[in-house]
């Protein structure tokens, strides 16, 4: 049984920002990168960046660029090469293949209509975890004979066995701003680590590539705080180590809402290439306020 291997309290400290290039960097992007940067060069640490772009759908290289470029505005530079997940993949494979050594993983055939169907006519209230109704389990109890047909014939994703996965890893904790926090991966329900449509989920990727680059401390926005449970139990079953975490507040606009992509919060590059000084937008970003040219045009 593997429990994760601790962080030495005296590791060099590393920090990474890792956004996905499906849309342009906002303001709370910003905010994030320089939390990062900052926590790592003001303990002599590194900066690490990592593009997150196996969302072949959607990612673009045009975005990358812009991703890039809007870093270099703020004034914040990265140690090392940029890391992209699309070069990675061999690694995520092998994490799939020792789960499925584990009896950990099973294919899932369900369709997210059939899933919202067979939620909504269940007769017991259905489980909600952090991203809304759990998963039912329904290709949980396959047999083998009915997983392999269904493998050679039809779409699937692989989802985690939860409640066998956290019977296998034990309790486990993790700290956030120094506090101990006791993971709950369950509530979660049987995740997805590799979708249909992408070789590895969020949470797989996030988990191998953070210890990939020697992450010792994760800097990042509360709204990823539940995520945690999941990859601490991730980091347990792969004998890897167990970062810091440091979640912190969104950057939100004048009405007190959330900046996002979905949200329409304007982009850095439209404050960038509008002359803005980006000087002047990351000692705003560092004074907790929202610069000047956003919180007056989100929608």
């Amino acid at each position: 049984m593997t429990h994760g291997q601790a962080l030495n309290p005296h590791v060099a400290v590393v920090t990474r920002f890792a956004p996905s290039p499906t849309g342009r960097l906002h303001a709370g992007h910003g905010a994030s990168a320089i939390a990062a940067h900052d926590f790592a060069r003001s303990r002599g640490g590194r900066f690490v960046l990592r593009i997150e772009d196996i969302d072949g759908t959607r990612s673009r290289r045009e975005h990358v660029d812009a991703i890039l470029a809007d870093l270099r505005w703020l004034g914040l530079t990265w140690d090392g090469p940029v890391l992209f997940q699309s070069q990675h993949l061999a690694a995520y494979d092998a994490a799939l293949d020792t789960l499925r050594d584990k009896r950990l993983l099973y294919p899932c055939f369900c369709t997210r209509k059939e899933i919202a169907r067979e939620v909504a006519e269940s007769m017991a209230a259905p489980h909600h975890g952090p991203d809304g109704p759990v998963y039912p389990g329904t290709c949980r109890s396959l047999t083998p004979e009915a997983r392999a047909a269904g493998i050679a014939t039809r779409p699937h994703c692989w989802r985690l066995d939860m409640a066998k996965a956290s019977v296998l890893a034990g309790p486990l904790e993790w700290t956030d701003h120094g506090q101990g926090v006791r993971a709950d991966p369950q509530a979660h329900g049987d995740v997805v680590l590799a979708r249909k449509d992408a070789p590895a989920s969020y949470h797989l990727a996030v988990t191998i590539d953070d210890a990939a680059q020697g992450v010792s401390d994760i800097i990042r926005g509360k709204d990823l705080y539940p995520a945690t449970h999941v990859h601490r139990l991730l980091q347990a079953l792969l004998g890897l180590p167990v970062p810091r975490y440091h979640h912190h507040a969104l950057v939100t606009d004048a009405r007190g809402e959330r900046l996002a992509k979905r949200n329409g919060a304007p982009s850095l590059e439209s404050l960038r290439l509008a002359g803005t000084d980006g000087a002047a937008v990351a000692a705003e970003l560092r004074a907790g306020r929202v610069p000047l040219g956003i919180a007056d045009t989100t929608p």
